[in-house]
């Protein structure tokens, strides 16, 4: 079979535009249709990235062809078969991990952003020669896709693909970058920074390399023979895209560890770590295991499914689980992790309001089109799948002696879905669960799927040596966890807000709160509390040392006008969690992977 021919060029860095041409060979079809997807696999939400195509042209036996638009992303050439030109530009300019970018310092594109799918011919192998700018001769190449002959690692030069999906699936990050180079299972890993930073190279490269193992023993199988993490680093920035043999990550240069702190492990580090973990078990976990509505993907518009709660869920059980079982933090920080995200579910009331099932449904719509709302009107299918997957973790283990635990359910599907790239349904989780239970625990499962309640843990935990206490907010504008006395006071309000030079912005207004009841809303900026100015250290302090309800005047500006409001501070309520051990030798039955 003939291969469709892409070629890539920084053609000019500084107006951030990448020039793409496909060489398409003689065909059978007397029209090609030509579109880019509107969405990747991962982010669920439209970004119709064919708004970055700048012009397009076709040529046809060194003649120009008509090219019709047809849609918002479709191009269609009247070919009569003959073997095709087409070229385009694109506009690069996004830092996130989703689209492309393009400057002098470096480059970088997802395909599903750069590349147009010839429809018809989809499942053609594909070429990509990529082009080394002239003016930047210290440039490399990283990147998942298979080399060609001829063309080394790290490279400009040939690389190929099994068909488009394949090509799109492989982001390739372009420059000076950094790169720690090391071996798990034998399988080569890249851990690429593109970016200045500080970091203790030998620590890193040793704590991936620990996760990366952990996971590879979980699922008794490596499916990639080669794994990159390709990571930008910026002064301040967090994110992550799955692929099937490598991970696109934004992190801070400064979560990185310090080399001159050896022995310090931060809460920044611990957060990096924990993205590369993630990330790392998608390669099983919805790269190969996924819902049935994801095979194969349909890129044009919305792929809806219920599942996302497993796995985006049970991807945040294990990764800072993970951090924990592969030896780089001790159990208690562990717990620390696990309040802290058992806090942002209880906190908000929309857990109370919308189900897992239906927060992934949903997803493109409401979890990644977030409003000012959302913390008192919907759930996160990531924070609140996770305490399903410890429900069921710490279930499975209770119902089987310890016998088998949720690595038994990842395995099973890993064996009957990942290795055959049949899609799971939601009653495939229920049915292996119930077998490695020994029991029916549909209905249990069932309710916390669809039901818009809390998961009691308390007594699963409890059974594992760990005790659930209800905590207060740590202080004003804090959503942490706390160890504070509970018969203390601590002034609560229920808003957020940003510090800026104009005030105090408000950011969520939490429902049934004191700044709620006084009619404060999203974007009202506080400027005087009590007849005091308002910043972000006076307003505690003021708080902080008046009576319980006691009502005082709040002054805000709603765009030009100024409000007087009449603000009743509470007593913070116990939204918080605060985990501690109470059974050191029970806690180790489930800190052991079986």
């Amino acid at each position: 079979m003939s291969a469709i021919a892409y070629s890539i060029c920084a053609t000019n860095p500084n107006a951030h535009t990448f020039t793409v041409t496909i060489n398409i060979p003689q065909h059978s079809d007397p029209r090609l249709n030509l579109s880019l997807p509107a969405w990747l696999p991962g982010s669920y939400m439209i970004r119709d990235f064919a708004k970055n195509i700048i012009t397009l042209s076709a040529t046809a036996n060194e003649q120009y062809i008509d090219v019709e638009k047809i849609d918002k992303q479709t191009w269609q050439l009247t070919t009569q078969g003959n073997a095709v030109t087409v070229t385009y530009q694109v506009y690069a300019f996004d830092l996130s991990v989703r689209t492309a970018f393009l400057d002098n310092r470096r480059g970088f594109f997802n395909g599903s952003s750069t590349f147009l799918e010839v429809i018809e011919l989809s499942n053609w192998p594909c070429t990509l020669e990529i082009i080394q700018p002239e003016k930047l001769p210290e440039w490399r190449v990283a990147t998942g896709l298979p080399r060609a002959s001829g063309t080394d690692i790290y490279e400009f030069g040939s690389y190929h693909a099994d068909n488009y999906q394949h090509l799109i699936d492989c982001p390739v990050e372009l420059g000076d970058f950094d790169v720690i180079e090391f071996s798990v299972a034998n399988v080569p890993h890249y851990l690429v920074f593109a970016g200045r930073h500080f970091a203790d190279r030998e620590r890193v490269k040793n704590d991936v390399s620990k996760l990366c193992q952990h996971h590879i023993d979980l699922f008794a199988e490596v499916p990639f023979s080669e794994y990159w993490f390709i990571t930008n680093l910026l002064g301040d920035g967090f994110g992550g895209l799955e692929h099937k043999n490598s991970t696109v990550l934004v992190a801070s240069r400064f979560d990185l560890p310090n080399p001159n702190k050896p022995k310090e492990l931060s809460d920044n580090y611990k957060t990096f770590l924990s993205l590369c973990s993630h990330e790392y078990f998608h390669a099983w976990n919805v790269c190969r295991i996924k819902p049935e509505e994801f095979v194969p993907y349909d890129l044009s518009q919305e792929t809806h499914t219920t599942q996302l709660w497993a796995y985006e869920g049970i991807t945040s059980y294990y990764d800072d689980f993970s951090l924990f079982r592969a030896g780089i933090i001790e159990f208690s920080d562990y717990l620390t992790l696990l309040s802290k995200t058992m806090t942002r579910v209880f906190r908000g009331a929309g857990e109370l309001k919308q189900s897992v099932s239906e927060s992934s449904f949903d997803t493109w719509t409401k979890f990644y089109q977030q409003g000012p709302d959302a913390v008192n009107n919907i759930v996160s299918y990531y924070t609140k799948g996770s305490l399903i997957a410890l429900w069921l973790d710490l279930t499975i283990r209770a119902n089987s002696a310890g016998k088998f635990s949720l690595d038994d359910l990842m395995r099973t599907l890993w064996q009957n879905f990942g290795r055959t790239g049949v899609g799971t349904k939601e009653s495939d989780f229920i049915n292996i669960a119930n077998k490695l239970c020994a029991i029916d625990i549909t209905e249990q499962f069932e309710l916390l799927l669809h039901t818009a309640s809390r998961v009691d843990l308390a007594p699963l935990l409890s059974a594992v040596g760990v005790t659930l206490n209800r905590t207060s907010y740590k202080e004003l504008n804090s959503v942490e966890p706390t160890t504070r006395i509970l018969d203390m006071y601590q002034p609560y309000i229920g808003a957020f807000y940003k510090a800026t030079p104009a005030g105090l912005v408000v950011t969520v207004v939490e429902q049934d709160s004191p700044a709620e009841q006084a009619g404060i809303s999203v974007d009202d900026v506080i400027i005087a509390v009590d007849q005091l100015k308002a910043s972000e250290k006076s307003l505690p302090a003021l708080l902080a040392h008046l009576p319980e309800n006691q009502q005082l005047d709040c002054h805000v500006f709603r765009d030009d006008n100024l409000l007087r409001l009449p603000l009743q501070v509470g007593n913070a309520a116990h939204l918080a969690v605060n985990l501690t051990v109470s059974d050191a030798q029970m806690c180790s039955n489930w800190q052991v992977i079986i």
